[in-house]
């Protein structure tokens, strides 16, 4: 019955995937170069498809933090700003190696708070993405770490599940996919709780839901089940669907398009 109900999802045609920190770098922290050259193969054939597709991707301060000599996310403000300043130039340089492998191209766009508030930037925002995207091209967006204090401190509006929920709420998506470190929501975090089951489909956010999220973020990153949560809230809102799916395999987004049962879908429909 699920597998019919998830047969929606084939329609999708504008997509926002987002991939974490956690699914972008090696347990040491170095970046998966590996991974993320797959990632960019998956996107440009979803592209070719016909798929509208926007990347939300984190890591900025991740990959800064190690191009330095850092082995954990530092705890100054101005040393978040200097790896994130260091950490997006990296981060582009790679995805513009690997997208045009595939002569793919791609955009960066950096998103603050008062973008998304703000109703002439809102709008401004949203002319530069679907002009993009009419264009074929793939945006990348992350938030301005350099000049967004509030991220940086780790309000919760500032982490990139919650950027990702309002960019697809901006482009008026029909999909946000969130790829991450754990295959979905469960009944328990499954890293402690060894008999914790998988949640295949959240048809309401209910308390219960929300009480189910953890912060289990890497090291590197600011994220956890709280925010996807939290993101997919956001999403139904605007009947987005959204699906929190393990990213070690970027070709679940196949799966996920083909109405397969992979990862937690929260229905926004």
């Amino acid at each position: 019955m699920e597998g019919i109900m998830r047969g929606q999802l084939l329609n999708s045609k504008r997509i926002v995937v987002k991939i974490g920190t956690s699914s972008l770098t090696h347990d040491n922290g170095n970046t998966n170069l590996d991974k993320m050259e797959k990632l960019a193969r998956v996107l440009t054939d979803l592209n070719h498809q016909g798929k509208e597709i926007i990347l939300v991707s984190s890591g900025a301060i991740g990959t800064g933090s190690r191009r330095i000599g850092l082995t954990e996310r530092p705890q100054e403000l101005e040393m978040k700003q200097a790896t994130a300043a260091i950490g997006q130039a990296i981060l582009m340089q790679i995805y513009e190696k690997f997208f045009a492998e595939y002569n793919q191209v791609i955009a960066q766009v950096l998103l603050t708070k008062d973008v998304i508030e703000d109703s002439i930037k809102n709008q401004n925002a949203k002319n530069t993405l679907f002009a993009l995207l009419k264009l074929g091209v793939i945006p990348i967006i992350n938030e301005n770490d350099c000049i967004s204090t509030a991220q940086i401190e780790g309000y919760r509006f500032g982490d990139n599940d919650t950027l990702s929920a309002m960019v697809a709420q901006l482009v008026d998506a029909d999909l946000l996919i969130l790829l991450t470190d754990i295959d979905g929501l469960y009944t328990d975090n499954p890293k402690v709780n060894k008999e914790a089951t998988l949640i295949k489909t959240v048809e309401e956010i209910t308390p219960e839901i929300e009480g189910l999220g953890k912060d289990t973020g890497s090291q590197f990153g600011t994220g956890g089940m709280t925010t996807k949560i939290t993101a997919a809230k956001i999403a139904k809102e605007n009947q987005t669907h959204t699906v929190v799916a393990l990213g070690d395999d970027t070709r679940v987004l196949y799966d996920i398009l083909e109405g397969k049962e992979v990862g937690t879908w929260f229905i926004g429909k």
